[in-house]
């Protein structure tokens, strides 16, 4: 993280937390200082490094021109800035989405007339630190961002849920400093019928268009409303003003449908205002923006309720606490621990907390008051590990998530996959909500009612998903009536109703959402549909082929294949979508994709697609030793993909063959190859042919955050795979049990460099004091009462789960669960 070369407001600059070097219990009270918000920021990184609250509406930051823009922002100095926008979206895909309604300050121009205001006349680069990095002068931390332009101008960003505060100060030269307002350029230049008015007396603007859907076929509408204030001084009336249409600036109009004509993406206002009057000060001019997808009246409420007196310090002052104490529910030791770790899982700790953003009040579809949430991009991709770590720490929002799915579902008929900007997008996998709803449920049970989530809805939104298959289940839902009537999905069906490819990978899904359904239905007490859901979710074994081989791998005998309708098997080389496919294929969403396979190669997905059975895997792979070897070859031919969530659990699968040395080593080198805390720290960062696009911040965070914790969860299960964390001690606080889960790490000698190797093996587990039954999981209880963990620490890497008979994590072949 590079500092400005202004001194940002003194109290926050203060680092409130200390770490001694004899304790290792001491709590870190400011975890937002140990925040790098630019991990990932460049080179197909999409971070958004902006500033917003936790699960914010309102993300507010910089565009630059950029051609990897997703989130606005990039961290490389030569690209320019063109706007401050109050919408993004970290990590995603597909075409750009938000980026809307930049604003832009000019020092100076020659006239009114000939502001340069369209995105490409406008656009300069920022200053340089001069750090021997050539770094631009970009500062953030949780709840602000900060940039020092070419043109002098310093450029400062706070946010509440649905507003953003921006802060300009001018050079002293300035002597007609002005800011546009940009109605319609989102990142797609895909605006139609838009609105823009401009109030000379009061400098307010309000606007709104009509944007295109990032990753689905949709459009919507949002609204902006621009305030403007004087920060310490009488602002008072724009001495200019007009609506502009490109580069040309139309004085004293104030309605921007009286320049706009036909198609045309770039429309704004302009406005100027006279410098501050004491000249011994600078002038720095305040501008509040609310956002709404409702109208843009609601966006001057939302504005005026939440900073209704346009205090930058205040606001970012109260971002940050907001920030602060819901990463200080997470404690790690620090004694004999890198920073750039202890910086590394604060950062990923924080980026689960970005989306999906709290919409709630603002869905323009239906009435409701239960809380709506947007920006779910996708649930294929963080069903694994986001919504496990909210469990074990932030279960309020979760619920809260909980609950707008199930609305969602309520009033369309399925649960949400994709979501962003109010629109439906393209489904990935299955209908990933059903383990989500199911970690959910499996976790809090007994607290649905204190959280105010019905379980009666839950279920009734779970069932619809396992049961009726929707008009398009590109959008939503799942392929049901082939599911239900072949127990596959079969290869050459055409179904109407969305496109014939991914069989295979959506067999699998929908084979963990119903064993999640499974899971609540036991909760219930409804046994029967436990039992029926739980058969349903071995179906993955009727894609099973045991005769197809892989070219290269001597002993890896059998693989998930494409299946036809009479039960004969396709084929689909085992090395598609990886380095090794001769025919570089992607495995994208595309309707001309026959091989029957989502974005991961059929051997990725012959391994770890099952986290319901593996022990069924691992028989029909032939054995443990079988197992453990195909395991190996899949690292050490490079078929692992850190950037492929299908490939996330592998690392830790060892532990099913009674190998967990080998999983806390195979994990570690994963952390030490892929993630840094640099520009290009994110292993989505290093673009794999075959990868269209890059993962999900939230996925990627919440992985890199329980490797560093030392586990792995099972999504809609009590268990945590176990492994060391990379310190002496980590705590989990749960606000919703009060209760906080202590592991310490016994005999912690540090961590390797390289990950492999060291005093890093788990040798044997207490919890309260007593000895557990495994050494390669937890259960939820240990979390739900509070416990300390001690793991006893070995370099011995042939350390073993345990000899009781339920040492080895549970499957469903082997009476788990």
């Amino acid at each position: 993280m590079t500092l400005h070369s202004f001194l940002a407001p003194f109290a926050l600059w203060i680092t409130l937390f200390t770490l001694t070097s004899t304790s290792t219990s001491q709590s870190i009270t400011d975890p937002a200082s140990l925040v790098n918000l630019f991990i990932g920021t460049t080179n197909g990184g999409h971070v958004f490094p902006g500033a917003t609250l936790p699960h914010g509406m309102v993300k507010v930051g910089m565009d630059t021109d950029s051609p990897e823009n997703h989130a606005g922002y990039d961290a490389e100095p030569y690209y320019h800035a063109t706007g401050f926008s109050q919408l993004h979206d970290s990590g995603t895909g597909g075409a750009v989405p938000l980026s809307l309604f930049k604003l832009w300050p000019f020092a100076s121009c020659s006239s009114f007339e000939k502001c340069p205001t369209s995105i490409d006349s406008r656009k300069v680069l920022r200053k340089i630190l001069k750090n021997g990095e050539r770094s631009p002068d970009d500062f953030a931390s949780p709840g602000y961002f900060s940039s020092n332009l070419s043109t002098s101008i310093r450029v400062e960003l706070t946010a509440t849920r649905r507003t953003a505060l921006h802060r300009y100060t001018f050079p002293a030269s300035s002597k007609t400093p002005r800011i546009a307002v940009d109605i319609t350029n989102d990142g797609q230049m895909s605006s139609t019928d838009p609105i823009g008015y401009l109030d000379p007396n009061t400098s307010r603007v309000m606007g709104g268009a009509s944007f295109a859907a990032s990753f689905g076929p949709g459009r919507y509408r949002a609204y902006t409303c621009v305030d403007f204030k004087g920060d310490g001084y009488h602002l008072g009336k724009p001495t200019e003003y007009g609506v502009w249409l490109a580069d040309y600036p139309v004085k004293e109009s104030t309605n921007i449908n009286q320049v706009y004509f036909g198609f045309v993406d770039q429309l704004g206002t302009l406005l100027t205002f006279a410098p501050n009057p004491d000249r011994n000060k600078p002038t720095s001019i305040l501008a509040r923006v609310g956002v709404s997808f409702i109208s843009p009246e609601q966006a001057c409420s939302n504005a005026e309720s939440e900073i209704p007196d346009f205090n930058f310090e205040g606001t970012q002052a109260s971002a940050r606490a907001q920030w602060n104490e819901l990463l200080g529910r997470v404690q790690v030791g620090t004694k004999g621990v890198d920073k750039e770790v202890v910086e590394l899982f604060y950062s990923s700790l924080y980026r689960t907390h970005i989306s999906p953003a709290d919409y709630t009040g603002e869905n323009p579809l239906w009435n409701s008051t239960e809380p709506y949430y947007d920006s779910l991009y996708c649930n294929w991709d963080t069903y694994r590990t986001l919504y496990p770590l909210m469990s074990l720490h932030d279960p309020v929002n979760f619920a809260r998530i909980v609950r707008g799915m199930i609305n969602i579902q309520k009033n369309e008929g399925w649960l949400p996959e994709c979501r962003g900007a109010t629109q439906q997008h393209y489904i990935q996998g299955g209908s990933n909500a059903d383990p989500i709803l199911g970690e959910f449920f499996v976790k809090f049970h007994d607290q649905v009612n204190a959280l105010n989530v019905s379980a009666t809805d839950l279920y009734n939104a779970l069932l619809a998903d396992a049961e009726k298959q929707p008009p398009n289940w590109n959008l939503q839902g799942r392929q049901a009536n082939a599911w239900k009537k072949y127990n596959y999905i079969p290869q050459d069906l055409y179904d109407a109703g969305g496109a014939s490819s991914k069989q295979v990978s959506r067999t699998l899904e929908h084979a963990f959402g119903d064993f999640a359904i499974s899971q609540v239905a036991k909760l219930l007490g409804n046994d029967a549909d436990s039992v029926k859901y739980a058969q349903r979710a071995g179906n993955f074994a009727n894609v099973w082929n045991p005769t197809v081989t892989v070219p290269g791998g001597p002993g890896v005998l059998g693989m998930m294949q494409p299946r036809f309708i009479n039960g004969t098997f396709g084929f689909t080389d085992p090395r598609h979508c990886s380095i090794h496919d001769p025919t570089m294929a992607t495995c994208y969403l595309n309707a001309a994709n026959r091989d029957g396979f989502y974005e991961s190669s059929p051997i990725v997905v012959s391994i770890s697609y099952v986290p319901q059975d593996t022990a069924k895997l691992i028989e029909l792979q032939g054995g443990n030793e079988k197992f453990i070897s195909r395991l190996d070859f899949v690292f050490d031919q490079n078929y692992f993909d850190s950037t492929d969530e299908p490939s996330q659990q592998i690392p830790f699968m060892y532990h099913y063959g009674n190998r967990p040395g080998l999983s806390t080593q195979r994990s570690r080198q994963v952390i030490a190859q892929y993630f840094n805390t640099s520009i290009r720290g994110l292993p989505g960062n290093d673009v794999i042919y075959f990868l269209p696009y890059v993962k999900s911040s939230g996925a990627m965070g919440s992985y890199a955050a329980f490797y560093l914790a030392g586990m792995y969860p099972l999504p809609a299960t009590g268990q945590f795979l176990l492994s060391s964390p990379y310190f002496p001690r980590i705590a989990f606080f749960n606000p919703i049990f009060n209760k906080t889960t202590t592991i310490i790490a016994n005999g912690f000698k540090g961590n390797p460099a390289n990950g492999t190797g060291g005093s890093v093996f788990v040798k044997s587990v207490k919890i309260d004091g007593l000895p557990w039954k495994s050494n390669c999981y937890l259960d939820w209880d240990t979390f739900r009462n509070g416990s300390t963990v001690e793991l006893e620490l070995t370099d011995d890497i042939g350390v073993a789960c345990g000899e009781a008979p339920d040492a080895l994590p549970p499957s469903l072949s082997t009476g788990g669960f």
